[in-house]
């Protein structure tokens, strides 16, 4: 699966990811080919790419949960979209708080790692979609650091409003592939009004504006090379930092490529003064990196499929070796020290194809 921009789309691509819209309504499935009259629609919608099948890739499995997350993730973000709208106009968001719960009720119950899948955008609806990812992925991490429900609440809530004011950023500027100097100030602008905005919603809970500003402070900072706040970050802050800076990493986007899971895991855990290390840890517990069937790339230039994942040490899973065939457990430093995942491999032409009963005999020697 690759991400191909608007205007690199081609008749009989495959479309890897379903899409559907303005009110949610599937338009086209998993594994449609593209047309002309569909790759117009995909202009018409405003999305900034698709998500394609490479031409002898194999449509990849959909499990019951990752359907019951893309429905959530459907239904919540137009949800999403008429609560913040609501709140840019009136500063008022009367459901905002039980659409935060409603996540809490669907990701909270997952104690393993989930399939964090990313959504197709357009210049209209990116704040949505990236507020409602970064909704996801706080809520994850805060279950997995076993944070009380209140704390959960609010950090949930200040990612779902925290950028609230980029709904003013004129259309023009958010349609633009270049930005240059003052469209930046304009949108930092807008940016900075959305703690108004924030500020007259949630007049009764403090803690949501604490947690939006410490937030939005630090990143500044590290957007701009300056010293960091000498203030102390609470949690909830730290989390939405987490979430927030992974989800504009690995989301496609009008100005840059998205990176890879693992790449802006990497990215993460090489800042560690900026993005706290158990919070990254959290991250780690919470979304699939490299599951079963995972085709990657080794530090020594091999290529190789996840057999197996470590939960000690994400980048020294069980691999199957393409080359050799042979079946190596990273995790056995004495004999692989120094050999590791380096990423997941950027294109499939050179996969192997195999099923997870394929996957097990492996492991088990049958």
């Amino acid at each position: 699966m690759k991400f191909v921009k608007r205007e690199d789309i081609k008749d009989g691509m495959r479309l890897a990811k379903p899409i559907y819209n303005k009110k949610g309504v599937l338009l086209y499935e998993r594994d449609s080919k593209l047309t002309r009259q569909s790759i117009e629609s995909v202009r018409n919608f405003g999305l900034i790419g698709v998500y394609v099948l490479e031409p002898a890739e194999p449509l990849p499995p959909m499990t019951e949960e990752d359907i019951e997350i893309e429905k959530f993730q459907i239904i919540s973000e137009f949800t999403l979209m008429d609560e913040l709208m609501n709140m840019n106009k009136t500063g008022k968001s009367p459901r905002i708080r039980y659409l935060a719960e409603s996540y809490i009720t669907q990701f909270s119950r997952y104690s393993h790692p989930v399939n964090f899948v990313q959504n197709l955008r357009g210049a209209e609806d990116y704040v949505f979609k990236h507020s409602s990812n970064v909704a996801i992925l706080c809520t994850l991490i805060c279950s997995r650091l076993g944070l009380r429900y209140e704390e959960k609440t609010d950090t949930i809530l200040a990612a779902l409003v925290h950028d609230v004011g980029k709904l003013n950023i004129p259309s023009d500027i958010i349609k633009k592939e270049e930005l240059d100097e003052e469209d930046i100030a304009q949108m930092k602008a807008c940016e900075l009004n959305g703690q108004n905005i924030i500020d007259k919603a949630f007049t009764a809970t403090p803690a949501i504006r604490r947690t939006m500003i410490q937030a939005y402070r630090h990143m500044e900072a590290f957007d701009t090379g300056s010293e960091k706040d000498g203030a102390k970050m609470v949690k909830s802050a730290k989390i939405l930092v987490v979430a927030n800076m992974f989800d504009d990493l690995t989301a496609m986007s009008a100005h840059k490529e998205p990176m890879s899971y693992i790449s802006a895991l990497k990215f993460l855990m090489s800042n560690p003064e900026w993005f706290d290390p158990e919070i990254v840890k959290g991250l780690i517990k919470s979304v699939s990196f490299l599951g079963e069937g995972t085709s990657v790339e080794l530090s020594n230039g091999e290529k190789a499929l996840v057999l197996a994942d470590n939960p000690d040490n994400l980048l020294k899973p069980m691999v199957l070796v393409f080359s050799t065939n042979t079946i190596i457990d990273l995790a056995r430093s004495t004999i692989y020290e120094g050999l590791e995942v380096v990423d997941t491999m950027k294109t499939l032409d050179e996969r192997y194809v195999m099923d997870s009963d394929a996957i097990r005999k492996l492991k088990s020697g049958t």
